[in-house]
């Protein structure tokens, strides 16, 4: 069981995340990312198009035995890295289908003008500051240790695939969820796109700047 942090209110999770709303301080991209894709401002990552990607069918089936069936994720680029972490400690425990559903979350963040242009930079925002972290395993006191390997490698194959541009088709772009057993604020602001498992979904409202 993992604390999370919203807000200023602490919730218990239990086996997953409760996203929170940002933090008040907001990372402005100066380059949008289409569908599928995730582009960086700043930052250029080579991985994403070099030897690591590998082929992403244009299909694919939320089992544990099609997962299994994939080809091993190359390791060791950091947004891969940081991904497969985060599915890992976050949601290792969930279907096939709530895993990538969580991915969709991240990579949804990556794209949004709200947040950080980067997979690990939306991972790991807020840690460190207190009621501001975004992923409970980020600032939760616990040794992130990799324990199961399996379930490693499963959820490195769902990072891979997303990050390969695999469809994002399982909650209509969120960019929050929480638990069931839960009821933030932001839920009742934000649009209920989706609920996977014990997770209800929500995508945040574009702000328009008005001059």
């Amino acid at each position: 069981m993992r604390k999370t942090l919203i807000a200023a209110v602490t919730l218990m999770v239990v086996g997953s995340l409760a996203i929170a709303d940002a933090p008040d301080e907001r990372v402005v991209k100066t380059t949008k990312a289409r569908h599928g894709q995730t582009l960086f401002s700043g930052t250029k990552l080579k991985s994403l198009l070099t030897k690591q990607r590998i082929e992403t069918p244009a299909q694919v089936e939320y089992s544990r035995a099609w997962i299994d069936a994939q080809p091993k994720a190359i390791k060791g680029d950091a947004e891969w890295q940081c991904l497969s972490e985060a599915l890992y400690f976050e949601a290792r425990g969930e279907s096939v289908k709530g895993q990538f559903a969580v991915a969709e979350v991240i990579m949804n963040r990556v794209d949004h003008d709200y947040y950080p242009s980067s997979l690990c930079g939306v991972i790991k925002q807020g840690t460190g500051r207190k009621y501001q972290c975004q992923f409970t395993f980020t600032c939760d006191g616990v040794s992130e240790k990799i324990n199961e390997p399996a379930a490693y490698d499963r959820v490195g194959k769902v990072a891979r695939l997303i990050i390969d541009g695999a469809p994002r088709e399982l909650t209509s772009g969120a960019t929050h969820y929480h638990t069931k057993a839960v009821n933030p604020s932001w839920a009742r602001k934000f649009k209920r796109t989706a609920t996977i498992g014990v997770h209800h979904f929500y995508r945040q409202p574009t702000r328009v700047s008005q001059n």
